[in-house]
């Protein structure tokens, strides 16, 4: 019986249209996929469009004698330059025909081959402008791909030099055809009323499309009056004659053809090496593994065209780059007859089908769970040949396929071995996860990276932890820019080299202070991220590392070092390098508490390194964490010292603030373009009186470009309260618009040399709120010129954990307390750590609104402290948003989560969630994700969400709205704990309580396969795990050990949990 193609609701006349993004349908063709499942349909201004997206029906389209390629949206678009080209041809037009028969000679193996040195030529152009620019240069891989690959196929094809190495700017022809393409993708999926209007867009349109027929014929012509002898593609088009009819190609046809070419032979390739670059870059172990082939084979001689048959690895990382982003990911046809599919999906006769290739090549079935992974491995040892037919389809299919596969591949080989043979690469944005541009193509948005020789002296680069804390800068004014180093005295100084591996900054703030404070005690100091540091070793001074582990994965600016350390430094690569390491991490997360600092540290010790000091431990989730900090860096000046005999003296103060004028205007926002702020669209208190706390629920239109899964996260990087600010300015006489100028011979997280009002200063690039640290009460005591304050101060720091940390007391609290203390604001600047940015579950799904990310948020506030803070205190990230209004901007951004804190892919899975709170975040994003699949008709397995709060009249969350609406569809079963109302929640105060009551409906979910959610406190996520283990015991008969080993096989293998405090 025949089954209905499932579509999203539609309008009048327009259809669909308002379900596709302008700027990256396929985003929104891929959720319609997540939504919808492996089949739908859209009716796009009156054409009726069906999207298959599984590989099996995928499999089943591929079939030449049932299906033909069409040439719709898009594509005809493109006929204006390239009418019935290869590329853009319709079936029933001859010169396709002959056009194929007369070039395939001309791609064949033999042909390709003797382009080799052609293709040399122009990458040879590519790494010297890398070499020349350096390793402080910010580099677009994709916009000099563009100029590779078009200066490629140019060369190649007709002998043709754009020269685009030669100027700062793309040359002409690929700047009217990039706008050319981008228009055609747009026009598209315009109403023609719409498109009458845009005359000045059509101008454009012609424009560039007349340029690049004019570019074209010009060649034509001139090689027609200038012929030379070389086996290219313009001399097969010009003199060959089809085997078949005995034609020969007119000059127009010829120029078409030329067009296609200069098209299809550079805007696929180009967007191939990014997407290879970037999934190299998020993947070092990757990265590693392929240069050593590279080594291996090469031996150190430059590259040719005997190595790259010998070269498996490379092809299978081409492959697996092709795979997860398709640069052609759509493909459309048209069905020849009735026809039905999968025996139940009835199509008829000349509908139009579009192959979604990209949602094929990510289908679980095929490529397993982890399809979404970049795995080059799974393209070896025979793996690729044996997948089912037509799985792997990014050069299209049949008759129609790419006919220039075999170009691209040998210049993507050649390209990408040098690349690697040549550079270190590393991100520019070391946080920057994939966003993607779409014209016709596909390619990354926004990508940059540096390159340095691989023979290059060590050199380093203070990249913020996150774009949200760098400076103003865009793609067009991206400068090289270096670690700032002290200024030299004249007084010969040791080197010092500063490495931190930091995602929120903390790490980074620690490795700043080490870095400051290095000249006072007789250091030369350089700072950069361990990322930097790949395949170079440090012996002139010596390396202290402060780095983070982040649920056992290394910091995005740390990850290539970790996979160097594991996998590419000899055994005694680190002989002569001496080093101290300092590790952040947080038991919440038990298994893997510091595991990337204690690995750093144990490769570097085991390949040769000797260590100056026990490496340093700090715990974010402890309450010494700070204090750990500064008795560890007291300890390493210690050492240093000694080790290198310096001496330790007061030096003229690094840091230096002027007063510039008493300001009249405010400062613009220096931290961010426009590019990075959403926008707030909805704020709203989610609980009711007498809650203790407040929590809200946000919700933010997302920076263009951005998008998520559920359980990822948002970045924000708030503000400080004003009445904090305000506090400030008062206590050091200060002027909210007061501008001053910093200025510092050291590294700083501050804004330098340029004018910025106090006030701006104040709210946006320090801590405030900070605890003082034991160290920063010792600098306080000795400022002090009452002795009862000295006491007092001494005090605090003996008791520090009581009187300190628990209270929240802060640097400014201390100084508002003992007036006595004449701390100038120079110092009192110095002693703050850089604003952070903060991290927030989100609380939705993208299938609900792929544009709009929502936050579930606790409100921080504390009491006032008698003796040292008179006002409450105020939680900076949570009170900033708290009092975000519609309309106001964000600065923001999408992070990743980690791997398992997704909905499994298999809607079929049962799941269960255990959270308290604001803890209901992500569950909240699951649940809702599931429902839009299931309203969609899709087929769902249960999921069981155990919640605990007060009570049901205060901080029940979402019980009335979004949860009443989920349990009615049969989506969620919701079983409550409140520890205010138990009566109301079966006798069951807090979640474990509810998880025991319940052990039998868990156990039938555990027994089918579920997967485990944990979001809340370290307590909450203490008693799900005691709990589960309790109902192993009694259901399976496990002793205690037993239990624990069998819980923790399902935390690894289809559990994840997100523990905050």
């Amino acid at each position: 019986m025949s089954v209905p193609i499932p579509q999203p609701p539609s309008v009048p006349f327009l259809g669909n249209v308002f379900s596709i993004d302008k700027e990256l349908p396929l985003g929104s063709f891929s959720l319609l996929a997540k939504q919808y499942g492996e089949i739908y349909q859209l009716n796009i201004i009156g054409r009726s469009v069906v999207f298959v997206n599984s590989a099996e029906l995928v499999r089943e389209v591929s079939n030449d004698k049932k299906f033909q390629k069409n040439v719709p949206g898009a594509l005809a678009e493109v006929r204006r330059a390239a009418g019935d080209g290869l590329f853009t041809a319709y079936a029933d037009e001859p010169n396709w025909a002959i056009a194929h028969r007369l070039l395939m000679p001309a791609f064949g193996t033999a042909n390709i081959r003797n382009m080799f040195d052609d293709m040399k030529d122009i990458c040879s152009q590519l790494v010297l402008k890398w070499s020349r620019f350096g390793p402080d240069y910010v580099i677009s891989p994709t916009e000099d791909f563009t100029r590779l690959t078009l200066d490629t196929i140019a060369l190649c094809a007709m002998n043709y030099r754009f020269n685009s190495f030669y100027s700062e700017t793309l040359p002409p022809f690929c700047e009217a055809m990039t706008d050319f393409l981008k228009e055609c993708n747009a026009r598209a999926n315009r109403p023609a009323i719409v498109q009458s209007l845009m005359t000045g867009a059509t101008a454009k349109f012609e424009a560039d499309c007349k340029h690049m027929v004019d570019v074209a014929s010009e060649i034509v012509k001139h090689r027609r009056l200038h012929p030379i002898e070389k086996k290219d593609l313009l001399n097969a088009m010009l003199y060959g004659k089809d085997p078949k009819t005995g034609q020969g190609l007119g000059d127009d046809a010829i120029t078409k053809n030329l067009i296609t070419f200069l098209i299809a032979g550079h805007e696929t390739t180009s967007g191939m090496l990014s997407f290879t670059t970037y999934h190299l870059l998020k993947n070092p172990e990757k990265l590693i593994r392929l240069r050593k082939e590279v080594d291996d084979v090469t031996q150190g001689n430059p590259i040719t065209l005997e190595h790259l048959s010998k070269l498996p690895y490379l092809n299978a990382v081409l492959r697996e780059a092709l795979r997860l982003n398709s640069t052609a990911a759509l493909r459309s046809v048209t069905a020849l007859e009735d026809c039905v599919l999968a025996g139940k999906y009835s199509i008829k006769k000349g509908q139009g089908i579009a192959i979604n290739n990209h949602e094929a090549h990510h289908d679980p079935k095929v490529w397993g769970e982890d399809a979404d992974e970049f795995k080059p491995e799974r393209m070896l040892d025979g793996k690729f040949e044996a997948m089912p037919p037509e799985s792997w389809q990014p050069f299209g299919f049949g008759m129609r396929a790419c006919i220039g596969r075999p170009f691209a591949w040998q210049e993507a080989l050649l390209v990408m071995a040098t690349i690697v043979q040549t550079f270190d690469l590393s991100f520019h944005d070391p946080s920057y996860n994939l966003e993607v541009k779409q014209a016709l193509t596909l390619k990354p948005k926004d990508f940059y990276i540096h390159a340095s020789l691989r023979s290059n002296a060590a050199h380093l680069l203070s990249t913020p932890s996150s774009s949200l804390l760098a400076g103003r800068s865009t793609a067009k004014d991206l400068t090289p820019t270096s670690a700032p180093v002290e200024s030299d005295d004249g007084k010969p100084r040791p080197p010092l080299y500063v490495l931190y591996g930091s995602n929120t900054g903390t790490s980074e703030s620690f490795a700043q202070r080490i870095a400051s404070d290095a000249s006072s005690h007789g250091f030369k100091a350089s700072i950069g991220t361990l990322d930097q540091s790949v395949g170079r070793v440090f012996k002139d001074g010596p390396v202290v590392i402060i780095t983070a582990s982040f649920e056992g994965q290394p910091a995005d600016n740390a990850a290539q070092a970790v996979q160097w350390l594991e996998q590419g430094a000899t055994d005694t690569e680190f002989e002569g390098l001496k080093y101290a390491l300092f590790g952040c991490g947080n038991r919440d997360w038990v298994r893997t508490y510091q595991r990337i600092p204690r690995l750093v540290d144990e490769l570097l010790e085991k390949k040769g390194g000797m260590r100056l000091l026990p490496r340093g431990e700090g715990d974010a989730a402890g309450s010494t964490f700070f204090e750990d900090f500064d008795a560890w860096e007291a300890e390493l000046w210690s050492t240093l010292t000694k080790e290198y005999n310096t001496v330790s003296e007061q030096v003229e103060e690094s840091l230096k603030v002027e007063t510039t004028t008493s300001g009249t205007t405010r400062a613009s926002d220096l931290r961010q373009p426009d590019a990075k702020l959403g926008t707030v669209t909805q704020n709203k208190v989610l609980t009711k009186p007498p809650a203790s706390g407040v929590k809200r629920h946000i919700e933010f239109a997302l920076p263009e470009g951005s998008s998520y899964r559920a359980g990822d996260y948002l970045a924000i990087l708030p503000v400080n309260p004003m009445e904090l600010v305000k506090r400030a300015l008062a206590h050091f006489n200060l002027s909210a618009e007061e501008e001053v100028t910093i200025s510092s011979s050291s590294p700083s997280t501050l804004p330098l040399n340029r004018p910025i009002n106090v006030q701006s200063l104040l709210s946006g690039y320090v801590e405030l709120s900070q605890p003082v640290s034991t160290k920063d009460l010792q600098v306080l005591s000795s400022q002090a010129s009452d002795p009862a304050t000295k006491s007092k101060l001494e005090a605090l720091t003996s008791d520090y954990k009581a009187s300190v940390l628990e209270k929240r007391i802060s640097l400014l609290d201390i100084l508002e307390s003992y007036r006595d203390i004449q701390m100038p604001f120079t110092t009192f600047l110095k002693l703050l750590p850089p604003m952070r940015i903060r991290q927030y579950s989100i609380s939705s799904s993208p299938l609900a609104d792929p544009e709009h990310a929502t936050l579930t948020v606790s409100i921080v506030e504390g009491a006032p402290i008698p003796g040292h803070r008179d006002v409450p205190f105020l939680g900076v990230a949570s009170n900033y948003l708290a009092r975000l209004r519609p309309g106001e901007r964000v600065q923001l951004m999408v992070k990743a989560s980690a791997t398992q804190f997704h909905p499994p892919s298999d809607l079929s899975v049962p799941i269960l969630m255990f959270c308290a709170g604001s803890g209901l975040a992500p569950m909240r994003g699951f649940i809702q994700e599931r429902a839009k699949q299931k309203e969609s008709g899709r087929e769902v397995g249960p999921m069981y969400l155990f919640f605990g709060c007060r009570s049901p009249e205060e901080d029940y969350l979402y019980a009335e709205d979004d949860l009443a609406e989920w349990v009615k569809m049969g989506v969620v079963d919701v079983r409550p704990a409140f520890s205010r109302a138990s009566e109301k929640s079966e006798g069951c105060k807090y979640v474990q309580e509810r998880i025991w009551h319940d052990r039998e409906d868990v156990r039938k979910a555990y027994d089918a396969g579920a997967r485990f959610y944990v979001c809340g406190s370290r307590k909450v996520a203490t008693g799900v795990r005691n709990v589960c283990i309790d109902i192993l015991k009694m259901v399976q008969n496990y002793s205690e050990e037993e239990a624990q080993q069998a819980w923790e096989r399902v935390e690894q293998e289809r559990g994840a949990s997100d523990i905050f405090e």
